[in-house]
């Protein structure tokens, strides 16, 4: 019997996933349609002049063991037992040296690295997420540290009731005075509007495990028990882990690997192939118009069952049957965009403080949160701290500085050389390197890289019961939801989606619910294999 077909839009974690869930378990086969002619979306790694760009910067850790098992199975740990004897919380060494041994599949490999993030304030790094310690007392000050514990109590008594924006979420978990101190800037400078203008739901999918309470609990059990050097980490908060599996030359060398087992296997990716146009009728799509990026040909493929990642103002504005208000809904959803400017340097000229070695004597932060007002730049990713193969010359640092803006705005049309000059300057003017120490140079523009809680956002439930009344549609991954989701959310959503399809079930309950629920990704996806 001729296997049935599933059209695949999109090669992001979300879509591959699909696609190989689909050859492993299922009578499906896989076409896999994507846009640009790269695999992995934005966990894609971008490579000049042999110096490797994580766009966004990508910790491979979940709190799903079915996802942490599944990267393995793709990339095996470097130095550790044979994949089918690694227990998730076993003691795992930290992968350091760029030389370590591997003597088999060198390159195919995950590393098990430790993790630092910090925010720099004032000119000066605090601890992220922010703790209580003698550094941040120096730092802020005796007399605005009181204001932001009695900020904080105050809050814990009388909290907002009902949360109707992303800034009340925030200062019930942490107070006025340190959300003010340290968010509020910041997320005005990542999403271009002030946190008051947004959804609660972004601090529910992003942040809703932590909380004062909850970093000050985890400083002091840090200081009474051993350093937990699994990989696991099931009792820590995603926010507060200490590790996180990374792949030797970055994320798109992880989804490089699962696009070509799924051509092994036999299913189909097709790069350049644009998906503008999509035929619905009586509840099921038929067909989509799908145009060849290089030739300009149009053409029309129809299948089984679809799968989309694609923007959701993308997919209806080319849906043949979307009635007048779902149209109004998507058009008004709004998109974050991102560019990364990556600079080669000779060397920082910010002091290594934090008392942890590194080669070069370099910041050990894998990124830095950038908090001052009088710079754009919102993180520094430093990538010799992600992985000492992301650089190609490891005696020379190599960071990206991230960007936040909107598309065709006066950031984002900036030509290639005026933006690493204001770049440049801006490194200069945080103190972190000077501008005659820069060797080289690229930036990187992302489109639609967030999708946002404002706009018609609070309406959205009008696009996706439409949506979701498509029997053989599912909606997953970030993009293709409109949902903040972290990559491993995204590979849930799409196993929910081939899980359901395996069932013949038509509902999409399970694809909403993930990282909706805390242990929702836990045991529900987990269960449904």
């Amino acid at each position: 019997m001729e296997r049935k077909t599933v059209l695949i839009i999109g090669a992001g974690p979300a879509g591959l996933t699909a696609a190989y869930e689909l050859l492993k378990g299922t009578d499906f086969r896989p076409v896999v349609l994507e846009a640009s002619d790269q695999i992995g979306g934005i966990s894609r790694t971008v490579v000049h002049h042999g110096n490797r760009i994580d766009i966004g910067g990508h910790r491979f850790f979940s709190k799903s063991d079915r996802v942490m098992r599944w990267w393995l199975d793709m990339m095996p740990l470097q130095g550790a037992p044979a994949r089918d004897d690694l227990a998730l919380d076993r003691p795992v060494p930290l992968s350091t040296a760029p030389d370590a041994p591997d003597p088999e599949q060198a390159d195919l490999v995950m590393l098990n690295r430790g993790r630092l993030s910090r925010i720099y304030y004032l000119r000066r790094f605090f601890d992220y997420p922010v703790t209580l310690n003698g550094e941040t007392i120096r730092n802020l000050g005796l007399l605005r540290m009181a204001r932001i514990g009695l900020s904080y109590f105050r809050a814990w008594l009388f909290p907002i009731r009902h949360e109707r924006s992303l800034e009340d979420f925030m200062i019930n978990r942490f107070g006025r005075e340190l959300y003010g101190t340290f968010f509020k800037d910041y997320t005005r400078k990542v999403w271009g509007v002030p946190p008051a203008q947004i959804k609660p739901e972004w601090g529910a999918q992003r942040i809703k495990g932590l909380s004062v309470v909850r970093v000050l609990v985890h400083a002091v059990r840090k200081l009474f028990r051993r350093r937990d050097t699994s990989i696991g980490q099931k009792g820590t908060e995603t926010s507060l882990i200490e590790r996180f599996l990374y792949p030797k030359f970055g994320p798109g060398q992880l989804w490089e690997e699962v696009a070509r087992r799924v051509v092994d296997m036999g299913g189909e990716i097709r790069r350049g192939q644009a998906v503008v146009g999509m035929t619905g009728q009586a509840g099921r799509i038929e067909s989509v118009d799908v145009v060849d990026r290089e030739t300009g040909t149009r053409s029309t493929m129809a299948a089984d069952a679809y799968i989309s990642s694609m923007p959701v103002k993308d997919l209806v504005r080319g849906l043949s049957d979307a009635p007048p208000d779902v149209r109004e809904v998507a058009e008004g959803l709004v998109y974050r965009d991102f560019m990364m400017v990556g600079l080669l340097l000779k060397r920082l000229t910010i002091r290594n403080t934090s008392g942890i070695p590194t080669v070069g004597d370099i910041v050990p932060d894998n990124w830095i949160y950038v908090q001052e007002r009088d710079v754009k730049v919102g993180r520094l990713q430093i990538y010799n701290n992600w992985s000492p193969y992301m650089v190609g010359d490891p005696t020379r640092v190599w960071v990206g500085m991230e960007y936040f803006c909107d598309e065709g705005d006066g950031l984002w049309s900036q030509e290639d050389g005026a933006m690493t000059t204001f770049a440049a300057g801006e490194l200069e003017r945080l103190g972190v390197a000077a501008p005659g120490d820069i060797l080289d140079s690229v930036v990187v523009r992302v489109p639609k890289t967030y999708p946002a809680y404002f706009g018609t956002y609070d309406r959205f439930e009008v696009v996706r019961r439409h949506l979701d009344a498509y029997q053989n549609l599912f909606l997953v991954g970030r993009n293709g939801m409109h949902k903040y989701n972290n990559m491993d959310h995204s590979m849930l959503t799409a196993m929910a989606a081939v899980a359901n399809l395996a069932k013949g079930d038509v509902t999409k309950d399970a694809l909403w619910a993930v990282n909706t629920e805390d242990d929702y990704h836990e045991e529900a996806v987990t269960s449904a294999e």
